[in-house]
């Protein structure tokens, strides 16, 4: 008997101001001086957003190198390890580690163990007057505080770039706990962006007037505006990685 397989099937959505990209239909896409490597294109400005939001597999002869001109990259290790070469350093970087290349800097990842995974978001750094533009840094999750969020102990954040000290920064990169049962307080409505991607448990997200079940591993964008609501599902703690723009005027004239 010929089995049917069902391949049109996808849990993936992409409306006017938000998405939720599951991973069904990832297509690698081949970038420039990035061999040897899978890459997946999860949000950019064809779907309307402001930033890109990138997932890279490398393998152990995997090499990504380039310079950053009018983007800044936000690197972050999901799985694996690997060594980035940059500001005449070399370091290696493991699980939660995370690299933040600002414009004009050059950068080499490589000598990664096989199946390690990168997360890496980019923006157009939109330069600050009389604000020196920010320096490359290299850190690990593990070594950022967790502060309480609106004043709820079983929500906590990180704040893994020190935009809240730094004005010369104009994106933000966020690790949101919540434990088990946990949800926003209201439902957020405002002009800040965000690309993010769950890293542990499950639960179920608001995206304009539309309810998705979330999980480990699911993408999501919103556009600005775009009214949002989490609430975690399950016996183990829900966490994702995100990406905001801060710190710019909100008009351009």
């Amino acid at each position: 008997m010929n089995k049917i397989k069902l391949t049109a099937l996808s849990t993936t959505v992409v409306e006017r101001n938000h998405a939720l990209i599951t991973g069904d239909g990832f297509v690698n896409s081949a970038l420039p001086n990035w061999t040897d490597c899978e890459v997946n294109v999860v949000i950019n400005e064809a779907m309307g957003a402001n930033f890109c939001q990138l997932i890279t597999t490398m393998t152990t002869e995997s090499k990504l190198q380039g310079k950053t001109h009018k983007s800044q990259i936000f690197f972050y290790v999901l799985s694996g390890t690997c060594i980035f070469k940059i500001n005449k350093k070399e370091v290696k970087v493991n699980k939660g580690g995370y690299v933040y290349v600002p414009v004009n800097e050059q950068y080499d990842i490589l000598n990664a163990e096989e199946n390690t995974k990168i997360l890496s978001f980019h923006k157009v750094y939109e330069p600050l007057e009389n604000v020196q533009a920010p320096k490359v840094i290299i850190n690990n999750q593990l070594n950022i505080e967790q502060t309480i969020y609106s004043e709820d102990p079983n929500l906590l954040m990180q704040n893994l770039l020190p935009d809240q000290e730094n004005l010369s920064f104009d994106m933000a990169i966020n690790i949101f706990k919540y434990n088990p049962g946990a949800n926003l307080p209201f439902v957020e409505t405002h002009i800040m962006e965000h690309g993010l991607m769950y890293l542990e448990g499950q639960g179920i997200y608001r995206l304009d007037d539309k309810w998705y079940p979330v999980k480990k591993g699911d993408c999501i964008w919103m556009a600005p505006y775009c009214p949002q609501w989490f609430g975690a599902l399950g016996t183990e703690p829900a966490v994702y990685i995100y990406y905001k723009n801060v710190n710019r005027f909100p008009i351009t004239i």
